[in-house]
């Protein structure tokens, strides 16, 4: 059979005239080409399902299925799409040529047939479908490499706990797998860290930063613990450390909170990252919401920042929502932008009785638009005090 770069390739022709269908199978055989034939549209598209060619040469003039809705369909087929495909007409004219490349043709072959020009479009088009079926290869290699990462990411998260305090936490890494990690651990019998940051950018240039981040963090609990008591410090620390010029241009945002459950006070600070959402009641049973933020810079943008804390009560029987942009950052079914402020009033009609992360996750899923929340990382970790 026919051979570019080694590999061999099966060709469909689609054509109602018999005797041009005898004469580019006679042809490519002779090239070396495993050849199948169809005499109509709709006969050329059930073989191409069947027999998935290289590349297709279809008529344009044809009863029926004409060769133009041939290849749109064709195209239009996931499974299909990386067909070469190539129309066989006689049309010269230049608009009709670009109906063709509208249609999504590849190339075009004129009729009367000449051999030679046939060998060199059909070699050509070979080429060109190698290379996108490498090309796919890759991407699938790529993704797989990210699904693995993802794993390897979701593995290193901390597992939901009961008690003393329930935390729960979802994970879910976008496409292309984002800088998202969280984390939270007790620093002694009364203090509770809790922390989520984001790193700059997706794939694993993203990933492997907020990993080492992760790790380093909790290293550093270890041995000096200390610092982990004072939001703002650890913030200060992370940035003396982590400056973007040495991090090939990489920042990262944080929300990091310390809740002290003797006094039922959280001292938070937060470097670029979205507020954390204190949900509770009032006096008069009305729910409200509090964003927790503190006025500052991502992590590694500049020296020398100075990062503020700020501290407030926490009631018993409320909630605290930590979590990363991609959660709110998203275009709903009516093609408008959601806000943070609808993320926070939907937050707050689960509360408290239906305050399920699942629950949760599944609504906003019904309010975003097809595909729209797989643009980037979502980490969501829920506190019930």
């Amino acid at each position: 059979m026919g051979l570019v770069f080694g590999v061999a390739y099966h060709i469909l022709v689609i054509d109602d005239d018999p005797t041009t269908r005898l004469i580019l199978a006679k042809n490519l055989r002779n090239q070396g080409y495993e050849v199948t034939t169809t005499n109509h549209g709709e006969a050329g598209i059930s073989t191409a399902r069947e027999i998935q060619p290289a590349l297709i040469i279809c008529d344009w003039m044809m009863p029926g299925l004409d060769g133009l809705e041939v290849c749109r369909r064709i195209k239009a087929d996931p499974d299909l799409a990386s067909i070469f495909f190539v129309l066989l007409t006689a049309k010269d004219d230049i608009a009709d040529r670009i109906r063709g490349l509208d249609a999504g043709a590849d190339e075009f072959l004129s009729k009367p047939i000449e051999r030679d020009e046939l060998r060199a479009r059909v070699q050509a088009g070979l080429r060109l479908y190698q290379a996108n079926q490498e090309l796919k290869e890759q991407k699938h290699l790529l993704e797989t490499e990210l699904n693995e990462a993802a794993i390897y990411v979701r593995s290193l998260l901390p597992k939901p706990v009961s008690v003393p305090i329930k935390i729960d936490l979802r994970f879910i890494p976008s496409s292309q797998l984002g800088g998202d990690c969280c984390d939270f651990f007790w620093l002694d019998e009364q203090h509770l860290v809790m922390f989520l940051l984001d790193v700059s950018g997706h794939g694993l240039g993203a990933a492997l930063p907020s990993v080492s981040l992760l790790n380093l963090l909790r290293s550093q609990k270890e041995s000096a613990p200390q610092d982990f008591y004072y939001p703002g410090r650890i913030l200060s620390l992370l940035n003396d450390g982590f400056q973007m010029n040495d991090q090939n241009d990489k920042y990262f945002t944080i929300w990091y909170g310390v809740y002290n459950q003797q006094s039922q006070q959280l001292t938070y600070a937060s470097a670029g990252h979205p507020p954390a959402l204190l949900i509770d009641a009032n006096a008069a049973a009305r729910v409200q919401v509090t964003p927790l933020k503190t006025p500052s810079l991502p992590i590694g943008m500049f020296d020398d920042v100075t990062y503020q804390t700020a501290t407030c009560p926490v009631s018993t029987g409320s909630m605290l929502y930590i979590f990363s942009d991609g959660i709110y950052e998203f275009n709903t079914v009516s093609g408008s932008a959601w806000t943070l402020g609808e993320f926070g009033s939907l937050l707050a009609s689960h509360y408290p009785k239906q305050s399920n992360l699942d629950s949760i996750l599944a609504e906003i899923q019904g309010i975003s638009a097809p595909g729209a929340m797989g643009v980037d990382d979502i980490s969501l970790i829920q506190v019930q005090f």
